[in-house]
């Protein structure tokens, strides 16, 4: 398993990209007629106008590797001299900062392709040649390590989590329950959350209590960041969510709720399986289908709603690529007096510019704030006074950018925003 950085091997990542390269990943590298409208939707391409951010250039290396051994007619042309040679040591070094720095696996170039080439998909699993073969980026190695050792991509343990959840229990007056046998939901967090954005918990106690939600965290297993997915390793992936599994089945849960991280929800619900070689015991619900849910089947008691101009952020893993693009309109309008919709908003929106790992590579810092320009005219042109999000990661990059940028404009988290305007306890009926 890929635990550290090995000395890079640029025979083995060939190799790595060819055994990628089964049926369906070779009909997409044949399929490409180098339109270039992935170059007009990708936000790292638009903002620096560089040849080389186009979206399915940064695949060369692997499409190198994939005509020169299993392509059709690839013996002959090797055999001709025609064969492109393998990329070498220095090419994928260099190429590194196309894959991972100026790649958040958005899928925006996948949504305006018109030969259905799911660029995104392929630059995932170019990563997984780029991460065996040590050529992925120090900061995701180190924190691949971290969370094969401590659970948490930023070390964090049980210890910091049962102590948020002390704060959050006094804050709020609330029981918030812990490895409870037989619940209904397993709720799992990210690293951020539990961090930066502690009050998710209380938020969930009272959302919780007022629907009668039987739930609980984990002690452990409890840690929803799959670092696996964004370095390119589908056994660090699974060795991650095997822990969520091993929670799960251990307190006989129904569902698990992905929280408010995109790649946590796409690595649950959608690769689980492949990547555990078996269905999941469980359904997956992420949390703004839940909340949804329960707001329509009228468990959640609404009043009053925030009078700010309120944009919507898309998360790209949970709108564009996971699908849930009405839940999180139908509850902005239940808190919100006044949603403003952005240019190019729901499955088309621009990505925060911190997904697929970017947000965790220090040298991607300066490529991801003038990324950032494009989400900024955004907001501008609705004139929106605050963003409201349903990704820690995308809260956390945007805050980052708007005090970089010197702006004025608070980043809320949806979970906590329908928490602030649930009907008071004493109000029931």
């Amino acid at each position: 398993m890929l635990e550290a950085r090995k000395a890079p091997d640029a025979a083995k990542a060939a190799a790595e990209f060819v055994a990628q390269a089964g049926r369906d990943v070779a009909f997409q590298l044949e399929a490409c007629v180098h339109c270039g409208q992935c170059a007009e939707a990708c936000h790292f391409h638009l903002v620096t106008r560089e040849p080389h951010h186009t979206p399915v250039y940064k695949l060369r290396p692997m499409l190198k590797a994939y005509r020169r051994s299993r392509a059709p007619f690839a013996g002959i042309q090797r055999l001709l001299g025609l064969a492109p040679r393998e990329p070498g040591a220095a090419e994928l070094t260099a190429w590194s900062e196309l894959l991972y720095d100026s790649c958040n696996l958005c899928g925006r170039c996948t949504l305006v392709c018109p030969m259905g080439i799911d660029i995104a998909g392929l630059v995932r699993r170019a990563r997984e040649g780029m991460a065996a073969a040590g050529f992925a980026p120090e900061d995701l190695y180190k924190a691949s390590g971290h969370a094969l050792d401590t659970g948490s991509p930023i070390g964090v343990r049980w210890p910091a989590l049962r102590r948020q959840i002390e704060l959050q229990e006094k804050e709020t007056g609330l029981r918030i329950p812990v490895d409870v046998e037989g619940a209904d939901y397993l709720v799992i967090l990210s690293s951020i959350e539990v961090i930066a954005f502690p009050e998710v918990i209380g938020a969930l106690a009272r959302i919780f209590r007022q629907a009668d939600v039987s739930w609980t965290i984990p002690s452990a297993g409890f840690e929803a960041t799959n670092i696996g997915v964004q370095i390119g390793s589908r056994d660090i992936a699974a060795a991650l969510l095997e822990r969520v599994v091993d929670a799960a089945e251990r307190l006989k849960v129904k569902y698990v709720i992905s929280p408010e991280c995109g790649h946590a929800y796409s690595a649950l619900r959608w690769e689980g399986p492949n990547l555990l070689g078996r269905p999941l015991p469980f359904k997956v619900v992420q949390i703004t289908e839940l909340l949804d849910q329960l707001v329509r089947e009228g468990r959640l008691r609404l009043r009053g709603k925030d009078a700010r101009r309120l944009a919507f952020h898309d998360p790209c893993q949970l709108v564009r690529r996971g699908g849930l693009t009405e839940e999180p309109g139908r509850l902005m309008d239940a808190v919100s007096e006044n949603t403003v919709r952005t240019p190019a908003q729901g499955a088309a929106n621009f990505c925060c510019g911190g997904g697929g790992g970017v947000s965790a590579i220090h040298r991607a810092e300066r490529l991801r704030f003038a990324a950032f320009e494009l989400k900024k005219r955004q907001v501008e042109q609705a004139g929106a006074e605050a963003l409201v999000t349903a990704c820690a990661n995308c809260r956390n990059v945007l805050e980052e950018a708007i005090d970089e940028r010197g702006m004025t404009l608070p980043v809320l988290g949806l979970t906590e925003l329908v928490a602030q305007y649930l009907e008071p306890e004493a109000a029931k009926s």
